[in-house]
């Protein structure tokens, strides 16, 4: 809670003055595509990838939708700086791939799926937020005159990130249980626990764009713009252990841009 009432003060403190200065008002809408790491040889402490190579998830199953708007404040003809905030929330449930659940007096228990068949999946969901507020410089090389503007720019951002894991997880780390199969003979097996990991946090990042804006009227314009994320969020409650957690990634998106 008192996070969340940090990034709504600094909303409004930015947001409010930003408003009664801005020369132009943009929404946006799109699609983010985290940069989320899925090589566990080449990141064998990232959340994203463990994930990635134990669970069904996808790569593709974290791409999202992105919703947002900024203020753009006019320095000259071809330079401007913005403001820009962005929000991104992914939610999506997996299973174990490699193992099943069965269950005893003691407790359910992870067993080799590669030799066993009719146990339970063992599931957990997995959810990612992203929050950029980000601060650019916009360069017009053509000027903002023409039927078509392109740009360039870039800049830094503060980045609000939260991590969720929610169900069954497999301890690994236990290997002290041991199930005697009458046939297979000594199976190594693990406790199946219920988790609910939860972090949130705040990072800096950096970011690069290009885009262009075609003119509809006199004060609107219609945007298209690219644009890449450079930011990694550091874990230390629930999930620490892991390294940086990459936020970044590429984000594509359209908007109207509303000229005062």
């Amino acid at each position: 809670m008192k996070n969340k009432v940090v990034l709504a003060t600094a909303a409004l403190i930015i947001f409010l003055p930003a408003a009664a200065l801005a020369h132009t008002f943009s929404l946006r809408l799109g699609a983010f595509f985290p940069q989320a790491p899925a090589n566990l040889a080449s990141y064998p402490d990232s959340l994203w990838a463990i994930e990635f190579d134990q669970m069904s998830f996808k790569k593709s199953d974290f791409r999202g939708s992105l919703l947002g708007g900024s203020f753009e404040f006019f320095l000259n003809s071809y330079l401007s700086l913005t403001i820009t905030v962005d929000t991104y929330t992914k939610d999506n449930y997996g299973y174990y791939k490699d193992y099943i659940a069965y269950g005893f007096e003691e407790g359910d228990f992870a067993f080799p799926a590669e030799l066993y068949i009719g146990g339970d999946s063992i599931i957990h969901t997995f959810r990612v937020s992203i929050t950029p507020i980000q601060f650019s410089a916009k360069l017009t090389p053509m000027g903002r005159r023409g039927r078509i503007v392109p740009f360039v720019g870039g800049g830094i951002g503060y980045y609000r990130w939260g991590v969720t894991l929610r169900g069954q997880t497999v301890d690994f780390s236990d290997t002290t249980w041991v199930y005697e199969d009458p046939e297979i003979g000594e199976v190594q097996i693990y406790p199946i626990i219920q988790s609910l990991g939860h972090e949130t946090g705040f990072s800096f990042g950096y970011h690069a764009m290009a885009g262009f804006q075609v003119p509809i009227g006199h004060r609107i314009t219609i945007e298209g713009e690219a644009r890449y994320h450079w930011a990694k969020a550091e874990f230390d409650e629930w999930f620490l252990g892991f390294e940086e957690f990459h936020i970044g990634g590429l984000s594509l998106t359209a908007g109207l841009n509303f000229w005062f």
